[in-house]
C-alpha cells in the first residue's frame, strides 16, 4: 500500500559511507516512472534536490554533492540507490525518494509520489 519505501538511513562519522534504497511498487499497466529522485530537508533549511535519475539513465546531482553521491538504479526499474560516501555533517538530514509517475490517460499527466523518508545523521 506504500508505493514508496525508503530504508538505509541511520548514523555515520565524517568521511564515511552509508547506501539508501528506495524500492517502489508502482506496477500498474497505467502508470509509467519517468524518473526518481532524492531530496533531503535538514532541521530548520527547505527541502532540496539532492540526486535524481532518469529512466533514460540520465543524472543530475546538487552541486554540494557533486563527486561525492552516486545515484543508480537497478535493472528492473523497481529500486532506485545513493550511495554517499565522504559524508560530512552537513548532509544531516531526512532523505525523501520522489518518483514522477505518468498517468496514461486519455490526457496524460504527471504526479509526484513521495516516500515517508529515511534518516540520515552525521557525527562532527
Amino acid at each position: 500500500q506504500v508505493p514508496l519505501v525508503e530504508s538505509g538511513g541511520g548514523l555515520a562519522a565524517a568521511g564515511g559511507s552509508l547506501r539508501l534504497s528506495c524500492k517502489s511498487s508502482i506496477t500498474a499497466s497505467h502508470f509509467a516512472i519517468k524518473a526518481m529522485a532524492w531530496y533531503r530537508q535538514a532541521p530548520g533549511k527547505q527541502r532540496e534536490l539532492v540526486a535524481r535519475i532518469t529512466f533514460g539513465a540520465s543524472t543530475d546531482y546538487a552541486d554540494s554533492v557533486k563527486g561525492r553521491f552516486t545515484v543508480s538504479r537497478d535493472d528492473t526499474r523497481d529500486a532506485v540507490y545513493l550511495q554517499m560516501n565522504s559524508l560530512k555533517p552537513e548532509d544531516t538530514a531526512v532523505y525523501f525518494c520522489n518518483a514522477v509517475v505518468s498517468v496514461l490517460t486519455t490526457f496524460p499527466q504527471d504526479i509526484e509520489v513521495w516516500g515517508q523518508g529515511t534518516l540520515v545523521n552525521v557525527s562532527s
